[in-house]
């Protein structure tokens, strides 16, 4: 990942809303959310969390699917495993137990 896609990436996250909804989809992995019932779960008008989508997806955070009339959203595992690799690439300076808290915080989120 280049720094400017890791810069677009962030700015997508740091808004309320956006934040809101990109967990909400992690929490739904692997399978995807209907945009209705996305729209209601986080308490957005449709066009607004369009909008919100939109710009989560140019920064390779979420994916669509449609299926007849109806477009799923999820979390974009790879551009997430992406982000979190540009962040932590450096991590450590070949000391692994520098990193160990970060391991444990991630184990338990990924496989309680």
């Amino acid at each position: 990942m280049k720094s400017k896609d890791a810069v677009a990436a962030l700015s997508a996250l740091a808004q309320d809303t956006r934040l809101v909804v990109f967990r909400h989809l992690m929490q739904c992995l692997p399978h995807g959310v209907a945009a209705g019932d996305l729209a209601a779960k986080v308490k957005v008008p449709p066009s607004t969390l369009s909008s919100h989508l939109a710009i989560l997806g140019r920064a390779g955070l979420v994916t669509s699917t449609r299926e007849g009339r109806t477009i799923y959203f999820s979390a974009d595992q790879e551009g997430i495993r992406d982000l979190l690799q540009f962040l932590i690439k450096d991590c450590c300076r070949g000391k692994p137990e520098i990193c160990s808290r970060l391991v444990e915080v991630i184990q338990p989120a990924c496989c309680p």
